[in-house]
């Protein structure tokens, strides 16, 4: 499996679009890894992770190839994970496709509520452009041959977020953005399907400020790994990445990759590809 990280930022960015803290700053005098957009990120250049407002933006800098994709999973309602109106743009007249092959969007209900108003407005689903498929969490679902699960998140309840156990064949990752310390119901249902996880992502959005509920810092992910490696989900060969910063966690980063070697953990930039 891959995956690219085509955004790896909070909703401000970093730099942040009003912003002239020393963090934004000093990101864009030094720019290159530094410059981040709203997270996303892509499998096997096939499975999209979310539609933020900056995925025009990715396709046009990040080599995100748009109209081949069919199936995208939302972690939640949030702006800088899903911008439903620019789902106008695969009706037809705006987009001519090669395939008539509908994009699915998948999410809890939130989401779903989002979604299909702009779905129905655009009559999207009728003309087979987009369909919308609301999931449960800690229920399996096969997209596009993969073993999706969603695991209840701990971030804003209203959205009913959810971050993702995402397999293929006998590869298993795992993809949470957006929580804080995994509520204890997430951390039962890990222990009991004892899937082993060969690369896990985890949101520190508050990098050195301590975080537990909503994001995470990154003392707090490490926390998270040796809970991982204690109930069996994750070994000395599982890969571990940070992802998803904040301006507001008070490091570039270029700082945060020398602050991130003592826990042996990947810091995650725009652009970045890990295979596993």
């Amino acid at each position: 499996m891959k995956i690219k990280y085509l955004g790896t930022a909070a909703a401000e960015g970093v730099p942040a679009m009003f912003c002239t803290c020393e963090v934004c700053e000093k990101s864009k005098q030094a720019g290159g890894k530094n410059i981040r957009t709203r997270s996303q990120a892509i499998i096997d250049d096939k499975l999209l992770l979310d539609f933020p407002a900056d995925t025009y933006m990715h396709m046009l800098y990040g080599g995100l190839n748009l109209p081949e994709i069919t199936d995208c999973i939302i972690t939640h309602n949030h702006s800088d994970h899903l911008y439903p109106a620019d789902f106008e743009m695969r009706r037809e007249g705006f987009a001519y496709l090669k395939k008539d092959v509908p994009l699915t969007v998948y999410g809890t209900k939130p989401s779903s509520d989002d979604s299909i108003k702009y779905i129905e407005r655009y009559n999207l689903s009728e003309e087979k452009r987009v369909l919308f498929q609301e999931i449960e969490p800690f229920t399996q679902y096969n997209i596009g041959g993969y073993k999706i699960i969603p695991l209840k998140a701990n971030h804003d309840s209203k959205c009913d977020p959810v971050f993702y156990s995402i397999g293929y064949g006998e590869k298993n990752m795992l993809y949470a953005n957006d929580t804080g310390y995994f509520p204890e119901e997430t951390w039962d249902y890990l222990k009991n399907i004892k899937i082993k996880f060969d690369f896990i992502s985890l949101d520190c959005t508050q990098i050195l400020i301590h975080c537990r509920d909503g994001h995470m810092s990154i003392d707090v992910n490490e926390e998270v790994k040796l809970r991982l490696i204690e109930i069996g989900c994750a070994d000395k060969n599982t890969v571990f990445c940070i992802n998803h910063f904040s301006h507001n966690g008070k490091a570039t980063y270029d700082e945060l990759v020398r602050i991130a070697e003592k826990y042996n953990f990947k810091v995650s930039y725009d652009g970045m590809e890990i295979e596993f």
